[in-house]
């Protein structure tokens, strides 16, 4: 179990406690402030991982300390895990409704609108205290060219268009805002700031998921659809063995990779069950 699960989850995993959803925790002040910063300036996100390229090219001692230091704080403010399809559904079935509403990171990184971000509340959407929050900042980015501002969505339609983004290879996590408050799902790749500061730039702002995936040999044809629609580099293919094989000290468990096997020849398996990635988060 990752750090937040025995901090906030009770041992268990910490994005299925409804408690984290809870509305209440957005009379928070600090946190309404803190949700109104962060959707107000997407260019913020990108200076601050472009400032990533400087401290990588700092000696190793410096690094050392400050690396710590930012992500000591980023897990009190807005930090997240991957997680599959199945925690999705089973976050579905305890809150009680679904906005979707532009991706904050491909504004900064793209200079475009795509709605691959949700937010999550335990109760009708009209009522949540996040929608009016996200809503009042009146940031440009937050009305698209089609849709005004934020789209209520029901949880079937949203599952639906979930499913629809893993087949083109976007894996899914969850984010704190001002932990332990879960404001939302989103859908990433590499135009994700979060993916970029956890995969490229060194500072792992994600958990991985409980899981990871693994490939059972007789049934893997050797199509290789799995290593492209990998986000992670963990999946490499053996000409010799024309069969695949999973990385589990790269793989992050999002199982997005199931969904482009023909043959059905990979799972998912608790992250506690494999010896060499248990501890790796």
């Amino acid at each position: 179990m990752c750090q937040f699960c025995h901090q906030h989850g009770e041992g268990e995993k910490w994005y299925l406690k409804a408690e984290n959803y809870a509305e209440h925790l957005l009379s928070d002040i600090k946190r309404s402030k803190y949700i109104q910063h962060f959707f107000r300036d997407p260019q913020r996100l990108k200076d601050r991982i472009d400032l990533l390229d400087t401290l990588n090219r700092m000696p190793g001692f410096v690094q050392a300390v400050i690396k710590p230091a930012i992500l000591g704080r980023m897990k009190k403010t807005h930090h997240g895990q991957v997680l599959p399809i199945e925690d999705v559904k089973e976050i579905f079935s305890f809150v009680n409704s679904v906005v979707r509403l532009p991706c904050i990171c491909r504004q900064a990184s793209l200079g475009t609108e795509e709605r691959f971000c949700y937010g999550l509340s335990m109760v009708p959407a009209e009522e949540s205290k996040l929608k009016v929050i996200v809503e009042a900042v009146g940031a440009d980015y937050l009305t698209g060219p089609a849709v005004e501002g934020l789209e209520t969505v029901s949880k079937e339609e949203a599952l639906e268009q979930f499913m629809e983004l893993e087949k083109k290879s976007l894996f899914h996590s969850v984010w704190t805002f001002m932990t332990p408050f879960i404001g939302g799902i989103c859908n990433c790749d590499h135009d994700c700031m979060a993916m970029k500061a956890t995969v490229k730039k060194s500072l792992p702002v994600m958990y991985r998921a409980e899981y990871v995936a693994e490939v059972e040999a007789e049934l893997c044809n050797g199509c290789r659809n799995c290593i492209r629609a990998c986000q992670f580099g963990a999946i490499s293919f053996s000409l010799a063995r024309e069969k695949v094989s999973i990385d589990p000290l790269l793989c992050y468990g999002c199982g997005v990779c199931r969904v482009h096997c023909t043959k059905n020849a990979i799972a998912l398996t608790e992250r506690k069950m494999i010896p060499a990635a248990a501890g790796i988060w």
